[in-house]
């Protein structure tokens, strides 16, 4: 699963990404055997200070001793501005042996962030293959500078969306990582006494902003946690939501979302039945010379190709490269 550096034609399958608390070691073997197509080890938030030296510890002998077959496996180092970025990145970039393929940067807030990351490993890596990066836009400053942060190393292959500090970034009154709250949303009026409340989502504009930018730069784009994980139809609507946009996957925080997550960022049976036969219309109608062609009462053109055709390329991936 491993590439040098990000590119266009090498995809990584990136529907189901498991949060792993370095400091549970008693996790590791539980992820390495799910259905997860990333594990990422967590020396960050779901770390506290103390726990810091042992979870690197932790960290590198689980990347270096354990199977992880063919998942993707990545280290999130803590900030920039935790002072400790560096030393995370030393003790596991600079020791690792195999297995790991990605590092995870929280709280990129400026090109610099990235840069300043890409110099270390850079300096650190002696191996056949170079590490990808993972970028969680987290922040108010994140978000405005994200069309800039992008293009800082061409390592980075994946933009991931972190609601939870973006709220506390911006001041936002949600304690529900990842979930819409009640009382963000509109009144609808019929008469002046008779009101409806419509409950909105008040990510849109963070979550659409980083699709664009990662699409634009031909990169992942993963949608945030979903921090209720009892809630099964919650974290439904919240995938199939951010699946509908475009985003190629999400985060997760428990092992229970991570075959509903599978299921959500893989078109559906039906969804590759019609892309298969868009596409073959179409070419019977270039066949026959025509520009634009009537399927099952609609009328297609170019751009319904090409959706028909991002169907079956995430189908293909979905489906590591076997051809469905």
């Amino acid at each position: 699963m491993q590439s040098k550096y990000h590119n266009k034609n090498n995809f990584r399958l990136n529907r189901s990404e498991l949060a792993v608390p370095a400091s549970r070691p008693e996790f590791f073997l539980k992820a390495a055997k799910s259905n997860a197509d990333i594990i990422f080890l967590d020396l960050e938030d779901s770390v506290t200070t103390g726990e810091k030296d042992k979870a690197r510890k932790n960290a590198l002998e689980a990347i270096n001793d354990i199977n992880w077959k063919n998942k993707s496996l990545s280290v999130r180092v803590n900030s920039a501005e935790s002072n400790i970025q560096e030393k995370d990145l030393r003790e596991i970039v600079g020791k690792y042996e195999k297995n790991l393929n990605l590092i995870m940067i929280p709280k990129v807030e400026q090109p610099e962030d990235v840069i300043n990351v890409e110099k270390i490993v850079q300096s650190l890596e002696n191996k056949k293959y170079k590490l990808g990066f993972e970028i969680i836009i987290e922040t108010a400053k994140g978000l405005m500078n994200i069309k800039e942060i992008v293009k800082a190393s061409k390592r980075i292959e994946s933009l991931h969306f972190g609601s939870a500090d973006l709220a506390a970034s911006l001041g936002v009154k949600n304690m529900n990582i990842g979930e819409v709250n009640e009382n963000y949303g509109v009144y609808g009026a019929v008469e002046k006494r008779n009101k409806t409340f419509y409950i909105n989502d008040m990510w849109h504009y963070a979550l659409f902003k980083i699709l664009l930018v990662a699409k634009a730069n031909e990169l992942r784009a993963v949608d945030c946690p979903f921090g209720d994980f009892t809630d099964i139809k919650g974290f439904e609507f919240s995938a199939k939501s951010s699946y509908t946009m475009g985003f190629n996957g999400k985060m997760l925080i428990h092992p229970t979302q991570i075959d509903k997550a599978n299921e959500i960022y893989m078109p559906s049976d039906q969804q590759i039945k019609e892309a298969k036969e868009i596409i073959a219309a179409s070419l019977e109608a270039n066949k026959r010379g025509d520009g634009a062609l009537a399927w099952k009462g609609k009328l297609l053109d170019v751009v319904s190709i090409k959706q028909a055709e991002n169907i079956l390329n995430t189908a293909n991936i979905s489906n590591l490269g076997k051809k469905i």
